[in-house]
Formats: C-alpha cells, structure tokens, sequence
C-alpha cells in the first residue's frame, strides 16, 4: 500500500486544524494511502518529519499550515535521494506557494484536491545550506516584518507586514551591495532586494509576473536607493505588474548569485529570519513534484 504522511501545524487554521487534519487523512485513505499524521510541536518539527517521510521512502508528504509550515516542510525534502510528491493544504496568512500554484486557498478545497489532482515539478531555491519557495528579501524593510506578531498576522492578514514595513520606509536606510550573477556583477546602494521564485511575493501575486514555479530562474530586483517620495512612486507598479521597468529598479534573471555588503544584513527568507550576509543563492530546477489541480 502507499504510504503518506500528513503533517499538521496544530495552531494554525484558527483552531480548526484538527478538523481539517482528520478531512484531509480521510481523502488521503480513500485515494489509497496508509497515512500517518504528525503533529508539530515547535520549530524544526515539520523538517525532521519531512526527512523520516524520504528515509522510510514514504510515497507523499502533505503539510498543512502557513507558508513557515511548508518551507520547513520543503526543507525536509530538498536533496534527499528519495523524494516523495508533496501536497499542501494553506492554513496561513499569505499562502504564496499555494498561490502560485493555483492550489485553493480554502481548505476545504484543497483538501478535495487530495482525491483528485495532478502533478507538476516545481522549482525550490537554496540559499547558502537550506532552502526557500517563493522569496528572499534584504533591506530594513524586509527586517522590520520580523516584529509582527501571530496575533497581527491572524487579524490584518498580509497588511501587517505592510504597516511594520512602512515604519522604517521614512526612516531610509539603504545598504552597500554587490552581487555576483551569471551575466556579470552590479554593486551599488540598495533600499530593498527582492530574489523571486514565485509571481506570488507577500500575498501580491503581480510583483513578478514573469516568474513561473519551474523556469529555472531566480527573478531579482534591486530597488535602488531613491527618496522617499519616489519610493511611494513606485507602489503602484508591485500591483500593476511593470515594476521591473522602472528607471529606479534594475531587474535581474539568473540561475544563481552572489549577495555581499559591508553592513549586518539579515535576509527574510519565506517570511522568516534567517542568518546573515554573505550568501549565494540558486535556483533547483523542477526539484519537487507538488500535487496541483488537474487540468481539465
């Protein structure tokens, strides 16, 4: 029989996690699947699961949660000789990855994807030693969305991250960067770099419509240091989708890079804080099969 295992983020979801956990082992059951559900108690959970799935040569490997539950997931699954098809069910604030993919955002839905669904082959990125799905961010900006709080999340959903962002934007504290990529090298004061694998970054799915989940790519862009008012210039362009053509942005394609600064910079990787300048960052093409819906 196929084995699958459902991990389950028990705080997410409103309190309903329970609920969808016991829906969504069911469908799994009737699609053919021994499933094993685990429960994650705390940080780090989510990957050792997802790493005894590939060792026990499980068959599928479902999380449900918020995009911290399925970038720990991914995690787990990245470069492992065995790598079983992954499924998600959204439970989160911004849901990215699912965006991207056309999953549905309601569970219930998602969770009927399960019985019904087909596969495609995703792209992950690595940076430095783990890995990411949708994007990296450096800047202040990106830093000042470490403060917001569960309790913020689950009431203003992805405009929390926009109101703790906008407290540091007057305050303007561009930073020296140098990135090595594979067509050559751009060094220069940066307010805000943006390294997209997704078309989905904070819930906006037109930051970067060029990106597709399996191109290959890692889709940059460099939001120069400019003054304040021409940074509040440039927000229509993350909705209207032509942010890459503007004179204060450069736009980058690239299969890897590079990014050094002088100055203590602490990338925000999938929402998350995680280590320091330097890193190198590249993209693992078609690296996981994910349950998607089916064409029709």
């Amino acid at each position: 029989m196929k084995k699958a295992m459902l991990i389950v983020n028990p705080s997410a979801g409103k309190e309903q996690s329970t609920a969808y956990a016991e829906n969504a082992a069911t469908a799994l059951e009737q699609n053919g699947y021994e499933v094993t559900v685990k429960e994650t108690k705390g940080e780090g959970c989510a990957t050792r699961f997802a790493k005894e799935a590939c060792t026990e040569q499980f068959d599928c490997v479902v999380a449900m949660g918020g995009d911290g539950t399925m970038n720990e997931t991914v995690n787990g699954l990245a470069e492992q000789p065995h790598r079983p098809k992954f499924g998600l069910i959204p439970l989160g604030t911004v849901n990215d990855f699912a965006r991207a993919l056309n999953i549905p955002l309601k569970p219930e839905e998602a969770i009927e994807l399960l019985k019904d669904h087909g596969t495609k082959a995703v792209d992950i990125g690595k940076i430095n030693d783990r890995y990411f799905m949708n994007v990296v961010a450096v800047g202040a900006l990106a830093e000042a969305t470490f403060a917001v709080s569960p309790e913020q999340k689950t009431k203003l959903g992805p405009l929390a991250y926009f109101i703790e962002g906008a407290k540091t934007i007057k305050e303007k504290q561009p930073f020296d960067a140098v990135i090595e990529h594979d067509a050559g090298r751009w060094d220069g004061e940066v307010l805000i770099l943006l390294i997209a694998l997704t078309n989905s970054v904070g819930g906006f799915e037109t930051i970067s419509p060029d990106a597709k989940v399996n191109d290959g790519m890692l889709h940059v862009f460099i939001i120069k240091d400019v003054s304040f008012l021409e940074f509040a210039a440039l927000l229509p362009s993350l909705f209207k989708g032509d942010l890459k053509d503007k004179k204060q942005v450069e736009y980058i394609q690239t299969c890897s890079l590079t990014l050094s600064s002088s100055k203590d910079m602490i990338p925000n990787i999938d929402g998350d804080e995680g280590g320091s300048l330097p890193i190198t960052v590249k993209n693992l093409e078609r690296h996981l099969q994910v349950i998607v819906p089916e064409k029709k």
